[in-house]
């Protein structure tokens, strides 16, 4: 029972590690409102749009 304990404590550190190292981890949950940030939406050129 002990090794289960060590070997999910040994995971957990290298997974932490891991994810300190990958740079920008929001482990805040999902946003809502103003402050979450949204893409702007792709605009079509209306020149391929003209020539159909």
């Amino acid at each position: 029972m002990w090794k289960i304990a060590v070997g999910f404590l040994i995971f957990a550190v290298v997974a932490l590690y891991m994810l300190s190292k990958g740079g920008n981890v929001d482990m805040s949950g999902n946003e809502h409102g103003s402050a979450a940030e949204h893409a702007p939406a792709a605009a079509t050129p209306a020149s391929a749009s003209a020539s159909k």
